[in-house]
């Protein structure tokens, strides 16, 4: 009996903890929707755009590890030798780059996690109140645009599309919660195909971490990075199949924010000792140490020291950052980006324990292994076209233009680098 009692109790606790997790889960994958919105007459005749990201897709991944669905959409379509991510080849910086048309510094968005002076104020993709804070985000995202010229859009996740931004948000959009189901995302994209014609949004972003997180975890030469791959094709091969049975002309730009590669983990870069950590705030590490100065009087000298201290790291002031990583003084538009940067030679990284297996973060003019995918598909785009490499910040206008949205705001893209691969 005392036995009895004890299981009964145990699955009533049980029950409890499921249905408590059910109902949290069910309140975090809601749908958001602004209301009011609605496509104008003319926006309905436009071009459908879905913009899906792989994080951490490198380059060479889908040939690599023979993505087969992507590597046929490619052969229906475009595809770049490489997507140059922009630097910090950061998850959050690039992402927000590619839906802006910006350099980070340019955005603000300057890395993953950083300091603003003049809010005294940290933002760091991990705080939930600062990623939802529209007042972060500079520039005009492509949902922004969209709605600032009554087209309705939605999004599946991306960097910025939890905050309104400039006011505005994505018509239809989700908080990022990595554990919904795939399904269930790609169900959202196809209902929101489905609507009628005024609510029917025309621009679509979709988000998927996959290769990302196994990357990081495992190295971007491991079997479960590669088991990644094929799981980020087949999800992108049922979307597609989704999107068909709408009838719909859509096209499709398949893109990464950076790409992965191997660090040295055994001999990590320690916190060198003329730093005096009292003195600075120090957001980030890894592949770029950031430091900002409590007092200004610290900078000067503390530099000069870590001159003397460079081994397999450099180190340099935000005013004689190298010109075309577009990061330095002159192109920090928020005042966010360091005050001193130290910035390891690949394949080092700093780290006060032993490195995980794939990092990303370095100089894609420098480490090939950051560049990120690029392939594209649809009726807006010519057949069988490979092209060389060529910056993200030329997504934007690419997009732009396909769905017939103007942008009177300055951008570091322009359409003359991907106007050829369109009919």
């Amino acid at each position: 009996m005392r036995h009895n009692m004890k299981k009964s109790a145990l699955y009533s606790l049980v029950l409890v903890l499921f249905l408590s997790c059910v109902s949290a889960y069910s309140q975090d994958i809601t749908q958001l929707k602004v209301e009011g919105g609605h496509n104008s007459k003319r926006q309905q005749k436009k071009p459908y755009v879905i913009l899906i990201s792989a994080d951490g897709f490198r380059y060479d991944y889908a040939t690599k590890y023979q993505a087969d669905h992507l590597l046929a959409m490619g052969k229906q379509g475009v595809v770049a030798a490489a997507m140059r991510p922009s630097f910090p080849s950061v998850t959050f910086s690039n992402h927000y780059t590619i839906v802006t048309g910006l350099y980070p510094s340019h955005h603000g968005l300057v890395n993953n996690s950083f300091y603003d002076r003049a809010r005294n104020e940290s933002y760091s993709m991990g705080k939930k109140d600062k990623v939802q804070d529209g007042s972060w985000y500079g520039g005009t995202p492509l949902w922004v645009l969209a709605g600032q010229q009554q087209m309705m859009s939605a999004s599946m996740f991306w960097v910025g599309s939890e905050a309104a931004v400039k006011g505005v948000r994505p018509s239809y959009y989700y908080n990022f919660n990595d554990s919904m189901p795939v399904d269930q995302r790609i169900q959202a994209v196809k209902d929101w195909l489905l609507l009628p014609e005024a609510e029917r949004p025309h621009l679509i972003t979709f988000y998927l971490s996959d290769a990302d997180h196994a990357g990081h975890s495992y190295g971007p030469d491991s079997p479960q990075t590669e088991a990644a791959v094929h799981r980020v094709d087949s999800i992108v091969n049922a979307l597609t199949n989704a999107v068909e049975e709408t009838g719909l002309p859509v096209n499709f730009i398949f893109v990464s924010d950076h790409g992965m590669t191997a660090v040295d983990r055994d001999h990590p870069i320690r916190m060198p000792s003329a730093i005096d950590t009292s003195r600075f705030i120090i957001p980030s590490s890894g592949t770029m140490l950031v430091l900002y100065a409590k007092d200004s009087a610290d900078i000067r000298p503390t530099y000069e020291a870590l001159k003397k201290q460079e081994d397999h790291f450099r180190v340099y002031l935000k005013d004689n950052m190298p010109a075309e990583l577009h990061y330095g003084k002159k192109d920090d538009l928020d005042n966010r980006i360091g005050d001193i940067l130290l910035i390891p030679e690949w394949p080092y990284v700093f780290s006060e324990r032993r490195p995980g297996m794939g990092y990303h973060g370095f100089s894609p003019l420098k480490v090939k292994e950051m560049g990120a995918t690029f392939i594209a598909w649809g009726p807006a785009f010519k057949k069988g076209i490979q092209i060389p490499e060529f910056e993200n910040v030329n997504i934007y206008p690419l997009v732009a233009g396909i769905l017939g949205l103007k942008y009177s705001g300055p951008i570091d893209g322009t359409k003359k680098v991907l106007k050829n691969i369109l009919k």
